[in-house]
């Protein structure tokens, strides 16, 4: 990055983004006998991490690295070369490492045996800063800089503030929950200077359907427990997953929504909208639903008798009657057949994808084709990237944390490599 200042054995890094991804790499660089400084405008760092922690920090996946690596979708392949690097047995043992035990629970998820993200930072800063790393913290960076020299340039409490580094490792994250400090404000300066970048998107996000208003107000906040999403866009992609879910306000969020939101995002931006189905009763078939539905009622409402016979009540029992005027609903709903056909299969039209800021994670970024294996920016000699801010995305389950903590290594190794072919 800095060609006018002299080699010297033991590089200058700059890394700015206190998130897993540039923590990671400082501790790498660290190790290494680099100088270190992370630069971050938080007043905390890992403000992101901490928040994502608090109803259980979930940092990795069990299931076979196949399979994990398949997650990542589009960039599975390069992806998969950051997990050889540090895959997720490797962060298993580097938070054994820190005094922090993990578990594998029964959905495969991993988390920390006390279930909190507060332990393993407060653990993992203190080794940082044993390790010689210093952490600079309500220093917004101004990435403009990079157009017109080396330097870097810092807005402080204390006044502007000028650094000069050797390489410079970006892990600045996404555009989702702003107000922690991935607002995506990178975007525009490192366009202009020339980077390759893809538009940021939501992922892991709700989707709006478009309730009326009694439904919304009845059931918004209410859990779909123990149902399939099925949907298929019009490239063929097909998913088809059993989980819960939530329903919000304007349409439906939670772990299986955000399972297939890359799909759902796409294909709205393709076609307008998608069109999910939903089973309401999985572990019932058709037949034997169809047969417990016909049987008589006798006085019993319709309510009771979707309970009784079915055990379909509060929110579930309202999305069968959503969509429909009172007129069609009180004709189709005395067809035993029809019934059953809308539980197992209830159709559902999602009209776009809940704003970005609302979003866990986003996709877009930085283009790997910019940058090289070791995540070097290609144009831009010592200028490195890692995280969220790169081109790639993931569920939920572990997968966006591990592949955080791998690009940071990545990134780490590739500044140490450039700065041994630069050493006489």
């Amino acid at each position: 990055m800095n060609e006018q200042t002299s080699v010297s054995r033991v590089p200058r890094v700059a890394i700015v983004g206190a998130g897993p991804a540039g923590l990671m790499a400082a501790e790498v660089l660290a190790c290494a006998g680099a100088q270190v400084d992370v630069y971050d405008a938080s007043a905390v760092p890992a403000r992101k991490f901490l928040l994502a922690g608090k109803g259980g920090l979930n940092i990795t996946h069990g299931e076979p690295l196949p399979a994990f690596t398949e997650r990542y979708g589009e960039r599975a392949g390069e992806v998969a070369r950051w997990l050889d690097a540090f895959g997720p047995q490797a962060l298993r043992d580097w938070a054994q490492g820190l005094g922090v035990a993990t578990f594998v629970g029964s959905s495969g998820r991993v988390f920390p045996e006390s279930m909190k993200a507060a332990p393993l930072l407060r653990a993992w800063l203190q080794r940082l800063r044993s390790s010689g790393v210093r952490l600079h913290l309500r220093h917004r960076w101004q990435a403009g800089v990079l157009q017109h020299g080396p330097e870097l340039r810092f807005d402080t409490p204390q006044g502007p503030r000028q650094v000069h580094a050797d390489a410079l490792l970006l892990a600045l994250g996404g555009a989702s929950w702003s107000r922690l400090g991935s607002d995506g404000a990178w975007v525009q300066p490192l366009g202009e200077a020339g980077l390759a970048l893809s538009p940021l998107q939501p992922a892991n996000c709700g989707f709006d359907v478009g309730w009326s208003e009694h439904f919304a107000s009845r059931h918004a906040g209410a859990p779909l427990k123990s149902v399939v999403l099925d949907t298929r866009d019009s490239r063929g992609r097909h998913f088809r997953r059993k989980g819960e879910c939530v329903v919000t306000a304007t349409g439906l969020e939670g772990s299986l929504v955000y399972a297939a939101s890359a799909l759902l995002r796409d294909e709205i931006a393709a076609q307008g909208q998608a069109l999910v189905l939903l089973d309401l009763l999985p572990e019932r078939s058709l037949e034997t639903l169809q047969a417990a539905l016909a049987r008589g009622r006798g006085a019993r409402s319709l309510a009771n008798h979707l309970k009784e016979q079915a055990g379909i009540s509060g929110a579930k029992a309202g999305l069968l009657r959503e969509g429909l005027g009172a007129e069609a609903w009180q004709t189709h709903s005395r067809d035993a057949g029809w019934l059953a056909r809308r539980i197992k299969s209830l159709p559902l039209p999602l009209r776009s994808a809940r704003p970005i800021d609302e979003a866990i994670s986003t996709a877009g970024g930085v283009r790997l084709e910019a940058l090289d294996e070791h995540l070097m920016w290609r144009g831009r000699p010592g200028v490195f990237f890692a995280g969220e801010m790169l081109d790639w995305e993931a569920p939920t389950g572990g997968y966006l944390l591990t592949a955080c903590f791998a690009s940071g290594v990545v990134a780490a190794r590739g500044v140490l490599d450039w700065w041994a072919g630069k050493t006489p």
